[in-house]
């Protein structure tokens, strides 16, 4: 029917908090004649496969992968690939045969990782079967989160305890630009759910910086481990692990560093702008602009949030006056009302998160100071990549 013998290789899922391997994923191998290992995704990707056949091809893996988890230590999980195709096929009062299986080769649900590979077929059956996996112990999984936004309803129905992310959009993410944004805000809502995030494909240490960034429990990916026949040790990456670990923690440190660097000069550019905005406030007697690189513009509120100036920008040479966003109210940002709950009474610096700038599509940070006797707020826009 196939060829070649049908087994199971496994990858490890590094757990992040200890380099430790946590777990292993069955990945369906066919092993030839002369020994090579080829993957069967190609197989479940043909639609001229019956679907019984690939069904088939899909047990004996499982079967392969649960008769061997003896093997492996007793803290470790097994994630096995579902396909909710399948799953509505089975009847209404008809229980999941893997739970079946899992009890004939004596291993405990609580090992098993179920995982949702795609968000096809019956929803209501799908939900059904997911609480049977649920109620007997085993977690539940969804696989390539984030491929299919118009599908996000689907995945908060099923409450999943896991979410993988999408590989080909987390690699894209881990390169910069918008689906950073998207990733991260996938990671965030990840974790107000109460899931976990594996980060899958990662391959390079690029890669593995970003998954730690979105808060990753676990990693997966060529960059430790390709799927294998045989079991690693458990600490077999824990060294690596640690080394690469430490590499991201000093990027972050020196990002900090950086950042500490930046809050200085803008505190020293806050107190010459404020003099400067309690004089005449003529621009010519602003400082030259070139001595502040990252300065993108700086304008005043009033402190219900108002703007009471033109915006100040720094072009070619010499300064020029919006006058564009006079009047608009920004009490609704963040950074303003972190300002007035946090810098009112002490008249200090605050400075925003980075975010994207919607007018020029840059990322930024916003540093802001009230001055006046606090009846007045003086706001600088810093280019975020600029320092």
């Amino acid at each position: 029917m196939f060829d070649g013998q049908p087994l199971a290789c496994f990858q490890p899922f590094i757990d992040t908090a200890t380099g430790r391997i946590a777990g292993i994923e069955a990945l369906g191998r066919l092993r030839q004649a002369d020994g090579s290992l080829q993957s069967v995704g190609p197989l479940f990707a043909d639609p001229r496969r019956p679907a019984m056949q690939l069904r088939r091809l899909d047990r004996q893996i499982r079967d392969n992968a649960m008769s061997r988890l003896h093997e492996a230590p007793v803290d470790w999980f097994l994630s096995l690939n579902i396909s909710p195709r399948w799953i509505s096929r089975l009847r209404p009062d008809q229980p999941p045969p893997s739970l079946a299986r899992l009890e004939s080769f004596g291993i405990a649900p609580e090992r098993i990782v179920f995982e949702i590979t795609e968000l096809s077929g019956d929803d209501q059956r799908l939900k059904e079967v997911v609480a049977h996996y649920r109620n007997a112990g085993a977690r539940i999984a969804i696989d390539d989160f984030g491929a299919g936004y118009s599908q996000l309803d689907r995945v908060l129905a099923l409450q999943p305890d896991i979410l993988k992310l999408d590989m080909r959009l987390f690699q894209a993410a881990a390169r910069g630009g918008p689906s950073s944004d998207v990733v991260r805000a996938l990671a965030q809502m990840a974790e107000k759910t109460g899931c976990w995030i594996i980060a899958e494909g990662v391959e390079t240490e690029a890669e593995l910086d970003f998954a730690l960034e979105c808060g990753s429990r676990y990693v997966q990916g060529y960059l430790f481990a390709q799927a294998q026949l045989d079991f690693f040790e458990a600490d077999a990456f824990v060294n690596r692990f640690a080394a690469l670990r430490d590499c991201y923690v000093m990027k972050k440190v020196a990002e900090r560093e950086r950042l500490m660097t930046l809050r200085k000069h803008l505190t020293h550019l806050m107190c010459r702008l404020q003099r400067w905005a309690e004089d005449d406030g003529a621009i010519a007697g602003l400082p030259n602009g070139t001595d502040f690189p990252w300065l993108l513009r700086f304008y005043q509120c009033d402190r219900q949030g108002t703007q009471l100036t033109p915006n100040l920008e720094w072009r070619n040479g010499a300064w020029t006056a919006d006058p564009k966003y006079l009047g608009h109210n920004w009490s609704w940002r963040p950074y303003f009302y972190h300002l007035l709950a946090e810098g009112w009474h002490e008249r200090r610096l605050t400075l925003s998160s980075t975010y994207r700038d919607a007018t020029t599509n840059q990322y930024c940070l916003t540093a802001g100071q009230f001055f006046d006797n606090g009846e007045r707020l003086l706001l600088i826009d810093v280019d975020a990549a600029g320092f």
